[in-house]
């Protein structure tokens, strides 16, 4: 037998030296928002760094999501969710149905994968894949993005080997049996955000950069909030700063494009340069938004969703605005003339701008892919030496 023969049949070896049994699966689970998928991509990205053999992603039935796992060219296998809700409703009941749907559905999958561990992002999908594992004896990881943890999270939690949160806060907020299998890791971010190039971002805009860039983000659905405030105060922008504007799907921009403005419903490849390009960014607190923009060094003005949600952006925000690397507008403060006051400092003046840059970057951890990655990896060659 050759020596690669040998190493086929005894399994490859990473750049590091880790083996990996290419016959090997690890499993993925999240979804719902941007804010549950990319932060899961990040951590297949260094994760394949070191490791290669199979993965798999098991999520809902959203063709965005679907979308963004397949671009990265990870396995995608979709499984039936229903929404978890605090609130009564009747929609409570068909969704229960779709829960346990997706229990079965995801029982069914990891028997047949049989993977060395299931890692979940959270997101109301990852909850029937994280207990149909805990029924097969399949190891969970699971990482919560935001300040205070998640419904799904929560449940989650309770099958968890690692408890993987964001903020060294969440830990102290845990329930005290839980605190010895939580670790405080930041929240993994894509290598492509923090290596864009300001003049690719600047060039797909069409602006110069003669004016400072303000870059509005409302999330993958867009924010009609944010929206109406940006167009109340568009006229006061002018001959101060240039506004890229990211609307949402459906919406229309505040104005046709210019020098100055241009406004698009989603953006994909170009979101690492349109991060680079700018100087300050606007909008909600989803974990994404501001771990991406302190991953990016720039100072923020945020405009968290507050009615109608668990608060979990509220919290993002003001936590991040007490370090000093952003401004919070939460709630009843969230009008045109508190946003061009935010705003108006942070674009006539350079050094407000690096300092609070300055203070966003701090709060950044772009070691949390690679971090969780070697977690994972550890414990999988762990499990394949018993």
């Amino acid at each position: 037998m050759s020596r690669g023969d040998e190493d086929t049949a005894a399994g490859s070896r990473g750049p590091d030296g880790a083996r990996g049994d290419a016959e090997a699966c690890i499993a993925f689970t999240g979804g719902g928002t941007g804010g549950h998928v990319f932060p899961g991509l990040a951590v297949i990205e260094a994760l394949r760094e070191r490791w290669p053999g199979r993965i798999v992603w098991i999520g809902s039935g959203k063709e965005v999501e679907r979308r963004a796992v397949e671009a990265a060219g990870v396995e995608f296998i979709a499984i039936p969710s229903g929404k978890l809700r605090r609130s009564i409703s009747l929609k409570n009941v068909g969704d229960a149905f779709k829960v346990a749907a997706g229990y079965l559905a995801a029982r069914r999958v990891l028997h047949e994968l049989r993977p060395a561990l299931l890692f979940s992002k959270g997101g109301y999908v990852s909850v029937p894949p994280c207990m149909a594992a805990a029924s097969l004896g399949i190891p969970v990881f699971t990482h919560e993005s935001d300040l205070s943890p998640g419904l799904a999270t929560r449940l989650n939690a309770k099958r968890a080997e690692r408890i993987l949160v964001s903020w060294e806060r969440t830990v102290d907020d845990l329930p005290e049996d839980r605190r010895g299998r939580a670790v405080a890791v930041g929240n993994p971010v894509r290598r492509a955000i923090r290596e864009g190039n300001a003049a690719a971002g600047r060039g797909w805009l069409g602006f110069a950069d003669d004016l400072p860039i303000v870059l509005v983000l409302g999330g993958s659905q867009g924010a009609r909030q944010v929206n109406e405030l940006i167009a109340a105060i568009l006229p006061e922008l002018a001959g101060k700063a240039r506004v890229a504007h990211q609307t949402g799907p459906g919406n229309a921009p505040a104005r046709p494009a210019d020098g100055g403005y241009k406004g698009f419903e989603f953006v994909s490849a170009e979101l690492p340069d349109l991060y680079a390009a700018a100087d300050v960014i606007v909008g909600r607190a989803g974990a994404g938004t501001l771990w991406e923009g302190a991953a990016s060094g720039k100072p923020m003005v945020f405009i968290p969703l507050g009615s109608g949600s668990r608060g979990d952006q509220v919290e993002n925000a003001r936590l991040l605005a007490s370090r000093g690397g952003a401004v919070c507008l939460a709630g009843s403060d969230a009008t045109p003339a508190a946003l061009l006051a935010a705003l108006e400092p942070l674009l006539t003046d350079p050094a407000a701008r690096a300092a609070m840059a300055a203070a966003a970057g701090e709060t950044a951890r772009p070691d949390a892919a690679a971090a969780i990655a070697g977690m994972i990896l550890d414990r999988v060659l762990k499990g394949s030496t018993r």
